[in-house]
């Protein structure tokens, strides 16, 4: 019996999850490589290159009026294809297309008083949720990826692995939550239980952990820290589990504790890991030791939270309208 042949997204689908891309990821890139051959009259895209490719960027540039990271975010898919699935070597293409301006923004902060104001208008786990954010300085996916073992009580230590940055990191686990999330620990244990009860139980381990531990995914110690409140489907493998919170449902809920708080503010999940950062910045923590915390590869990152500082320190200067004539 003939097989049949896979097709081109397929076989980016196929990559991708081979090579342990996030499914936001993945449908991220699947999205740009449909839109760039769409874009070409649905040319595979064997049979284009270099000039393609810097078209189809500069179109995104100049009439699409994309920001520079939705357009290095396509031009990253493009390269994965090529890379990756069609084993094309781009490196000699230098690809020059029309590159969206860049802006320099300075990260939007919160005062505390406006954290704990935020903080006070959440509920339930999506209150734990932010209050271990901004305490840890966390982004939204590190956070929402905590598993029961990555919180150690005896060290009051909070473990981040696999996250965005170059290494996996310790943060001190701060102690004015420390019983809220035992807590919470001992709420996980018992829904895993009934979890095992209804014929379920099992976790999405990370690489191929479960091939190598079969029972890894039912262990309590790998369920998620913030989990769902129903089990569904996983849209990879169809089994059905319980996931963490999504990142959707937490964004919605900490925009409206922020309107219930009359802050006028852009909120968004970074603003408290901004928040976090400018805050021990302000309570003089070094910025090397920030650097370490946020889990930056280069301290030149970093160095956006002193630019903050600064902004912030010029509203104690006295304008010459308010000096006594």
């Amino acid at each position: 019996m003939q097989t049949r042949k896979k097709k081109l997204l397929d076989k980016v689908r196929d990559k991708i999850r081979l090579k342990h891309y996030s499914l936001k990821t993945e449908r991220s890139y699947i999205g740009w490589i449909k839109r760039y051959i769409v874009y070409h009259n649905k040319r595979h895209p064997l049979t284009m290159g270099k000039e393609e490719i810097e078209s189809f960027l500069s179109w995104l540039a100049a009439d699409q009026g994309v920001s520079p990271t939705t357009q290095n975010q396509a031009f990253s898919a493009l390269l994965f294809l090529y890379r990756e699935v069609l084993g094309v070597d781009v490196s000699e293409w230098n690809i020059q297309a029309l590159r969206a301006k860049e802006r320099k923004h300075i990260p939007v902060v919160l005062t505390r008083e406006e954290v704990r104001r935020v903080i006070d208008n959440l509920d339930g786990i999506y209150q734990l949720i932010v209050k271990v954010m901004y305490g840890c300085g966390l982004r939204m996916s590190e956070v929402l990826n905590l598993r029961i073992k990555d919180i150690d009580f005896g060290f009051d230590t909070v473990y981040i692995w696999e996250s965005k940055s170059p290494k996996d990191r310790t943060l001190p686990l701060p102690q004015s939550i420390k019983e809220e999330l035992k807590i919470q620990v001992e709420k996980v244990k018992a829904i895993h239980q009934e979890d095992l009860k209804q014929g379920y139980g099992s976790v999405e381990l990370p690489h191929r952990l479960a091939r190598k531990y079969p029972k890894a995914p039912y262990e309590t110690k790998w369920q998620y820290l913030f989990p769902m409140r129903k089990v569904s489907r996983d849209p990879r493998s169809g089994i059905i589990r319980r996931h963490h919170v999504l990142e959707a449902t937490l964004g919605r809920n900490i925009r409206n504790a922020a309107k219930k708080a009359g802050i006028q503010k852009k909120i968004s999940s970074h603003i408290f890991r901004h928040s976090y950062a400018t805050h021990l910045l302000q309570n003089g923590v070094d910025l090397r030791s920030i650097q370490e915390l946020l889990g930056h590869k280069s301290v030149e990152t970093t160095m956006i939270y002193t630019h903050v500082v600064a902004e912030l320190n010029k509203g104690k200067v006295i304008s010459p309208l308010d000096l006594s004539a």
